[in-house]
C-alpha cells in the first residue's frame, strides 16, 4: 500500500510561500525524514498531511484518502507530535489522556498502560504546568499514539529528553513500532538512522528526495548553509 502520495504540492501564507512543488511517494511501514532550516517548510508540511492545512495547489493522498476532500476519513488514523504538546495545561497528565481516550473511543487501560510504558504513573496526578519539558514530551507523545494510529507525524520527537525517557519512546514512535512515520528533525546523524526516504527542503522547496542510504551527513548539514 502507498501511504503517503504527494504530486505538486504547494501552500502560501499571503504572498509568501511556504510550499512549493513538492512531489514524493513512499510506502506503508516506511519513515520519511524532514530535513531543512527554521522555515524552510516542514512544520508546514507536517499540518498539511495532519489535516490542520489545505494545500493551494496539487494534490495528495495520505494512507489511501485524497485530501482534503476525504480527510474525514483519515483523521483518526493519525498521531501528531508537533512543536505544541496539544495539551491541557491545568489538567493532570492522566485527565489529559483520558479525555483524549474518549474522542477516539478508547479504554482508560489504555492510558494506565501508557503512564505505566513512559514511566509516568507516579506524576500522573499532578497538573501539566507543574511537569519538566522532558515530562511534558513523554505525556506528548502517549497522546500522539494513545488510538494506535497509523500514521505518526513527529516534529523533533526526541526533543527535551533525557537518554533513559528517549529509551522509553522507542517501542513507540521508533521504527520498531511498524508504522508509518514522517520525521522533521534537524539532527543529520539521528534522522538519518531513522530514515528509509530523505526529503530536504529550502524556502519551501525540495533540493534533495533520495533513499536515505544514498544520502550522507555532509548533504544535510549542506542544507542549513
Amino acid at each position: 500500500m502507498i501511504a503517503l502520495e504527494l504530486d505538486g504540492l504547494a501552500r502560501n501564507y499571503g504572498e509568501r510561500e511556504a510550499l512549493s512543488d513538492v512531489s514524493l511517494s513512499m510506502a506503508a511501514g516506511r519513515t520519511l525524514v524532514v530535513f531543512g532550516p527554521n522555515g524552510a517548510g516542514k512544520s508546514t508540511l507536517l499540518r498539511i498531511l495532519a489535516t490542520l492545512l489545505r494545500p493551494h495547489a496539487g494534490s495528495l493522498s495520505v494512507l489511501g484518502r485524497s485530501l482534503p476532500r476525504e480527510a474525514w476519513g483519515v483523521r483518526g488514523q493519525i498521531g501528531l507530535l508537533g512543536h505544541e504538546p496539544m495539551l491541557y495545561r491545568e489538567l493532570s497528565a492522566r485527565e489529559n489522556l483520558r479525555f483524549h481516550a474518549r474522542l477516539h473511543g478508547v479504554s482508560e487501560d489504555r492510558v494506565e498502560e501508557l503512564l505505566e510504558l513512559l514511566s509516568m504513573s507516579h506524576r500522573a496526578r499532578e497538573p501539566v504546568r507543574a511537569l519538566s519539558r522532558g515530562m511534558v514530551q513523554r505525556v506528548a507523545i502517549a497522546r500522539a499514539v494513545l488510538h494506535d494510529p497509523e500514521l505518526l507525524l513527529l516534529d523533533e520527537p526526541y526533543a527535551n529528553l533525557d537518554p533513559a525517557a528517549i529509551e522509553l519512546a522507542g517501542p513507540l514512535i521508533g521504527a520498531a513500532a511498524g508504522r508509518t512515520r514522517v520525521i522533521c528533525s534537524h539532527d543529520p546523524a539521528g534522522g538519518l538512522a531513522e530514515a528509509d526516504l530523505v526529503l530536504g527542503l529550502r524556502a519551501g522547496r525540495p533540493v534533495l528526495l533520495r533513499s536515505a542510504e544514498d544520502v550522507g551527513e555532509a548533504e544535510i548539514t549542506e542544507l542549513y548553509r
